[in-house]
């Protein structure tokens, strides 16, 4: 199944199960999607429930968090994330505070989706991860899946969440086919918010990896194999809660990190999962200095050979991870 059919078929399941879930957004309906993501929902549940908007995302965002304070449970839709920007009060404010301020007496339940990070040749000011960014607010809770089984557990839990959720995709990801097994094809298979994955066991070194670096951390730890080097690879799924336990653990067993994103490196979840490893236990054993990858520190360039250069590849990992152990400079 491709991560695209995965969060159709999600959104699909949760709009069967409870009325109150509804779509809205740029082109959801009679479009089927820019991604075409949202692709046959019209057909099957009507324009009351797949709501095509103008393009306001202050607005529609807005139509969203009051839906969701008035006690519905709508899907929001952002054709990329950076275009959610131009909602942040909606999303920080409105829904991301009101379920505390109300203390607990108002709850948020409204999931804002759409694609996160860079994909190929869209420039600038089309190309943030905003991982970090909504990963500092409490209020939020903020998701990055990989894998076409983490979109889909993941995605019916956030609609299902009574807090606001951010659920950040990846449009390089949309037509990425992944194995399903017989229980994540259920209607009822959840994913818990907050809890990372162990793709790949490994005694040497930790690899903790969110979204499509997921996938190029996977190559290195195949390339690192080759060397005799055992490579541990965490699936963070989620930005906020973020999953430390499972980390620590990690750390403690293979004694060095190394955390990989698309984002940029200053404040970075990088930057925060090194932060949680120096104040907790797992710090005294480290043998090694933590080591960051990240996306170059730089808004992205347009030219392709220059865009190249501005974000992580498997190759990048590798380095990295054998100057951890002292085996490269």
């Amino acid at each position: 199944m491709t991560v695209r059919e995965a969060l159709n078929a999600a959104m699909e399941e949760e709009m069967i199960r409870d009325e109150k879930v509804f779509i809205l957004g740029e082109e959801v309906a009679r479009y089927n999607g820019a991604y075409k993501v949202t692709k046959g929902l019209l057909d099957k549940f009507g324009e009351k429930r797949v709501v095509d908007t103008p393009i306001t995302e202050m607005g529609f965002a807005g139509l969203a968090t009051g839906a969701a304070l008035a006690g519905l449970r709508p899907i929001c839709e952002f054709m990329t994330m950076n275009f959610a920007m131009q909602a942040i009060d909606q999303i920080v404010n409105s829904a991301g505070k009101t379920y505390y301020m109300s203390g607990g007496n108002v709850p948020c339940p409204v999931v804002f989706r759409g694609p996160n990070g860079a994909a190929m040749g869209v420039g600038a000011q089309h190309s943030q991860d905003y991982a970090a960014w909504y990963g500092s607010v409490p209020g939020l809770k903020v998701v990055s899946p990989w894998s076409a089984e983490d979109c889909k557990g993941l995605l019916k839990s956030a609609i299902r969440d009574p807090n606001p959720v951010v659920f950040l995709e990846n449009e390089m990801l949309y037509g990425i086919s992944f194995p399903m097994t017989s229980e994540s094809m259920s209607d009822e298979f959840l994913i818990p918010i907050g809890k990372a994955k162990v793709e790949r066991e490994g005694a040497d070194i930790t690899i903790v990896a969110h979204s499509k670096m997921v996938t190029h951390s996977l190559e290195a730890a195949d390339a690192l194999a080759k060397d005799g080097i055992k490579a541990e690879v965490i699936n963070l799924r989620s930005i906020r809660p973020l999953d430390i336990d499972t980390i620590i653990k990690s750390v403690k067993k293979t004694n060095r990190l190394v955390t990989v994103e698309g984002g940029w490196p200053g404040f970075g979840v990088g930057s925060e999962i090194c932060a949680q490893i120096v104040e907790s236990e797992a710090f005294d054993y480290l043998d090694a200095p933590v080591e960051r990858v990240t996306g170059a520190d730089i808004p992205t360039p347009y030219a392709a050979n220059l865009e190249a250069l501005a974000f992580p590849e498997t190759s990048t990992i590798i380095k990295v991870a054998k100057r951890a152990l002292y085996r490269s400079n």
